[in-house]
């Protein structure tokens, strides 16, 4: 390897090197930092000039990111979310029914409202309601972060992977929904009974749940206009093709919308964006030209094992299934990017969304969302080990990838999909 090479290569080991030790839980470390300080060095040292590093951000996913921040934003102050996790749970009669309402109202919620703000909003909730009801809240919140990156699979707006797929891809809304909507919903039904099969104990009776809802103040003035403009804005993503319209353009026009009509201060809703994580996207897209550019990424998958047939299908799956747990399941997608768009096929793209996603259930570090209600369910006191999770973790990422492999190659094989 030439000198510029071994620079590159060096560069990008120690970039993922700190991402992937940045996200231990209880280490106060940030996990940007790493992914700025390599897309830096990317250019201090000559790999990358200036304009390259900035031509190689994809805007267009950093817009949509922006835009659905703004959003969710917006409807987190407004109190909409923890209104869903109140009123849903609040339909709860027993420990089973409850287990039920969370996995598939997590699920849902997380397809169009983004997994990581989903589940930052109800975990809280989940363990109050255990706590008076003398419930364990472990059982159900491993249900609730299983259930939050199966459900966020079937959109684009799901997760941040799928956003990166979404837009590169150019994959309709409406049809990514429509072939992604099997896997999620038949895995969440697995979720729900790997969780009952695992804690029998949790369910062997039928007691009446006890909830509780304590007295909270909801923005009901502000979301007059916020869930009308999120409505709105989901709407238009169906149809985008038709109307001319991108799906960050739409995003970014919803976002307008609520900071002009909405009843909060712009600056109190741009304030709570999470610029840390669009900081992280651009400087891994960086990185990753940078290692791109110098010919090096091309040796780290062997590009024809990849093909849109069972065998490739498989094969990207269970790359999934590794990398995810080394890298998470973000930036395992961004180095995955160069390999997409040179196979340009609509049958791999759909594999690495879902494959990438579901794969993020394995362990505690195979997603955002798993360390999101780890860490706000340790701040209540409620420990959920790496290994009490991977139990749950592991069978239900085994059963929902191949599920998985043998849906996207159905609909491969019956043409819907090339």
């Amino acid at each position: 390897m030439s000198y510029i090479q071994w620079t590159a290569l060096i560069i990008f080991v120690i970039t993922y090197t700190g991402i992937i030790f940045t996200r231990l839980p209880g280490v106060n470390m940030d996990r940007p930092s790493a992914a700025f300080f390599g897309a830096v060095l990317m250019i201090l040292t000559g790999i990358l000039s200036f304009e390259e590093a900035v031509a190689a951000i994809d805007f267009n996913t950093i817009a949509l990111l922006l835009g659905m921040m703004i959003i969710i934003v917006t409807l987190e102050l407004d109190g909409f979310f923890a209104l869903i996790a109140q009123k849903t749970t609040a339909m709860s009669e027993n420990q089973f029914r409850l287990l039920v309402i969370i996995v598939f109202a997590t699920g849902i919620s997380s397809a169009f409202l983004v997994n990581d703000a989903v589940v930052l909003l109800f975990t809280p909730v989940i363990i109050r309601i255990c706590r008076s009801s003398g419930l364990s809240p472990i059982p159900y919140l491993i249900a609730e972060i299983l259930a939050s990156n199966t459900g966020s699979a079937m959109t684009i707006t799901g997760n941040p992977q799928n956003m990166l797929i979404g837009i590169n891809s150019g994959i309709p809304y409406a049809t990514f929904l429509f072939l992604l909507l099997p896997v999620s919903l038949i895995g969440m039904v697995i979720i729900v009974f790997v969780i009952k099969l695992l804690y029998p104990e949790n369910f062997s009776h039928r007691d009446r749940i006890v909830f509780r809802e304590e007295p909270r103040q909801y923005n009901y003035a502000s979301m007059k206009f916020s869930v009308p403009v999120f409505i709105l804005v989901t709407f238009l993503f169906f149809i985008n093709h038709r109307i001319g319209l991108s799906i960050p353009i739409i995003a970014l026009c919803g976002a307008s919308l609520i900071l002009l009509l909405g009843k909060l201060r712009p600056s109190e809703i741009i304030k709570e964006v999470d610029w840390v994580l669009l900081l992280f996207f651009a400087s891994l897209f960086i990185v990753v030209r940078g290692i791109e550019k110098t010919g090096l990424i091309a040796g780290f998958i062997d590009a024809k094992l990849l093909t849109p047939d069972f065998r490739g299908i498989g094969i990207l799956h269970g790359i999934s299934l590794v990398l995810s747990q080394i890298v998470s399941n973000v930036p395992y997608t961004v180095v995955m990017l160069p390999f997409m768009k040179s196979s340009d096929s609509p049958t791999l793209w759909l594999a690495l969304a879902s494959s990438s996603t579901l794969a993020g259930n394995a362990t505690i570090i195979g997603a955002m969302a798993n360390l999101i209600v780890i860490e706000s369910a340790r701040s209540l006191d409620v420990k959920i080990g790496f290994r009490e999770f991977f139990k749950a973790g592991i069978i239900v990422t085994i059963l929902t990838l191949v599920l998985s492999v043998f849906m996207v190659h159905a609909w491969h094989a019956a043409g819907i999909i090339v």
